[in-house]
């Protein structure tokens, strides 16, 4: 310590002089041990390559094909139902009953107007004809009249009779003239009363098939085949019908088949646009290309179906186009609501070389992996595609016979040496098959009856009740 109090360079100095030694010798002895290291070890293996369809994943919302409001069509009171709730209901079925006896009052009424009005029709009738036949007498009256004074104005100009008798026979033609006008007013007003009657006729028909319409809608049955939801109204209440705001009494879905719908963007319409043109696959608007569909707890894909229908249009405010899907549910595993997995033919089937994603590496501009050549890093760039049987698609940079770094790839450099053992890469099938055509005629899903024509035959049903109800 004295020392360096006297001397505090020279001990500065002699510091600095140990410290460069020890560095020198450091950085001496780094590159023996660079040397010494041994090549790392990597795993490598060859490429898979087979052939593939790549499977375009959407999700979409399962819908009902037909989906009823059941509504009230006439007011009165709820005096049944015949259903239990959430249960499976067939087109036919009676649902509710509304009080009928208004209805029947109703329907009674109108026909005893229309045996009023055909009674008014019969009176008419005959009043016409008796019209007619008191024209015939005139018109008889008339001829008699128009002789006598003939014969009578001949014999006056003889003078064989009296000029009081020539103007009493002219009397009586004028009389026998304005009998017949008489006669002819007579027709004209019988004529009318036919027509009134008639009209009342056609007004009373009108009226009695309203009132049995009316009469048949307080039975209202299933217009479809589906899932009946809960009673919306219970029995007891006052409904309201025949409106836009007439009572809810409860709905009705149908279960099997089903749709499910699903948007796809413009990106994608346009490559399938692209294949169409190019004869690589068939567009979903004029083919049935088959659709895989999966649920939240189902790995794979076991609900089979197929396209049914591509929107006009796109959407201006999510650019997408809406598209449809049928599956025929015939387990009744699909529920309006539930959201899937949809899987839909994105190419045709063709030999693809797959690789697992781990086997790839990133950079700010590109994705590479490493293949050994002659005990060599080599880098290769590499263009991605979908993933397929949980590997990834190699669009361009590998043809499959190259032995790919699959684990390791933190290890090497390009141009380094390195020690190769095999490894396998592991495939992990999804259900998915690697080859589609699109479904032929005999095998496409048809949605059923459409509502117009379940609509007619509920009407029908329900004038047969109303016949029951009347009598």
């Amino acid at each position: 310590m004295e020392t360096l109090r006297r001397y505090p360079k020279v001990a500065l100095a002699t510091l600095a002089f140990g410290i460069c030694v020890i560095a020198h010798a450091g950085c001496s002895s780094a590159p023996q041990g660079a040397v010494d290291r041994p090549p790392p070890t990597v795993t490598v293996s060859q490429p898979i390559t087979k052939q593939i369809v790549e499977w375009d994943a959407y999700t979409g919302r399962l819908e009902p094909i037909e989906f009823v409001e059941i509504r009230a069509r006439v007011s009165g009171y709820l005096q049944s139902i015949h259903f239990d709730e959430g249960q499976i209901v067939n087109q036919g079925d009676l649902l509710f009953v509304v009080d009928q006896r208004p209805f029947i009052a109703a329907l009674n009424g109108a026909k005893a107007t229309l045996g009023q009005a055909q009674a008014q029709m019969a009176q008419a009738k005959a009043q016409l004809d008796e019209s007619r036949a008191q024209k015939k007498q005139a018109e008889a009256e008339l001829n008699l009249a128009q002789a006598r004074v003939n014969r009578t104005r001949t014999l006056r100009t003889s003078n064989a009779v009296a000029q009081d008798e020539l103007d009493q026979r002219e009397a009586e033609f004028t009389q026998a003239e304005a009998d017949i006008t008489a006669s002819d007013a007579g027709i004209g007003l019988a004529e009318a009363g036919v027509a009134t009657a008639q009209s009342a006729i056609h007004s009373a028909e009108a009226a009695i098939e309203t009132a049995e319409l009316d009469l048949s809608y307080t039975k209202i049955h299933a217009p479809v085949t589906g899932r009946i939801s809960r009673e919306y109204v219970t029995e007891g209440n006052l409904v309201s019908g025949g409106a836009a705001t007439s009572s809810l009494l409860t709905t009705i879905t149908s279960v099997s088949p089903i749709y499910c719908t699903f948007d796809v963007n413009e990106q994608q319409v346009l490559k399938y646009i692209r294949l169409a043109l190019e004869g690589k696959r068939e567009s979903s608007r004029s083919a049935k290309n088959p659709v895989y569909l999966g649920l939240a707890d189902e790995k794979d894909f076991p609900h089979i179906g197929h396209m049914d229908f591509v929107d006009n249009r796109f959407d201006a405010d999510t650019a997408s186009i809406r598209v449809r899907c049928i599956f025929r549910n015939e387990d009744e595993v699909l529920v309006p609501g539930m959201f899937g997995r949809v899987r839909l033919p994105g190419s045709a089937a063709y030999q693809a070389v797959l690789i697992p994603d781990s086997a790839i590496g990133t950079d700010q501009a590109s994705q590479y992996v490493y293949v050994v050549v002659d005990g060599k890093i080599e880098r290769r760039s590499v263009d991605v595609g979908p993933m397929v049987d949980g590997l990834r698609v190699v669009r361009k940079g590998l043809d499959g016979s190259e032995s790919l770094v699959i684990k390791g790839i933190l290890l090497v450099r390009p141009e380094m040496a390195v020690n190769v053992e095999n490894g396998e890469i592991e495939i992990r099938e999804d259900g998915l098959p690697h080859d589609y055509t699109p479904l032929p005629q005999d095998q496409w899903i048809s949605p059923g009856l459409s509502s117009i024509g379940a609509l007619h035959q509920k009407t029908q049903t329900a004038v047969e009740t109303t016949e029951e109800a009347v009598r």
